[in-house]
């Protein structure tokens, strides 16, 4: 008579196998969409500081419409925070992220991303909008979280609202 012991302690392996653990790559995704969240909300709230803060400082931005990539944070900073008297306050930002992808230290982010902002220059206000796709390839960091290493979008001209 066969014992049924290696039977069970085969059953029990393969489901301990298949249990999430710490540090599996779905806590990298739920980390990673976290982070893609604070992105989010750091530009509704207007917030240059906690938008920085969820890239990595060798960061590169690689743009829509053919503009060359921006490489690093001062760069980013410039780009996006230039020194002007014209004021720009994000006024919508909706993002779907459709798939997340881990391989250790390396992730991706993949979606859809619908912005509106308005510009005051001077008195005059421009309200604008666009949407399109966007892919950001994040990096690990030591101590555990995520930031983006590489931000990708191509999307429709920005089209000012009448």
């Amino acid at each position: 008579m066969l014992s049924r012991t290696p039977i069970i302690f085969l059953m029990c392996s393969v489901i301990v196998a298949s249990a999430e653990i710490p540090g599996s790559r779905s806590d990298d995704r739920s980390l990673i969409r976290n982070l893609l969240e604070q992105y989010r909300a750091a530009w509704l709230s207007n917030d240059p500081d906690a938008i920085r803060h969820c890239f990595t400082q060798d960061a590169v931005l690689m743009p829509h419409h053919g503009l060359e990539p921006i490489v690093g944070m001062k760069a980013i900073n410039d780009f996006w925070f230039p020194a002007t008297k014209a004021k720009t306050t994000i006024l919508k930002f909706v993002r779907t992220v459709d798939e997340i992808g881990v391989d250790g230290s390396l992730a991706y982010a993949r979606g859809h991303s619908e912005v509106a902002w308005r510009v005051e220059d001077g008195g005059k206000t421009e309200d604008w909008h666009t949407s399109g796709d966007f892919m950001a390839i994040l990096k690990k960091q030591a101590h555990g979280n995520w930031l983006i290493s590489h931000l990708i979008w191509d999307d429709s001209p920005n089209e000012r609202k009448q």
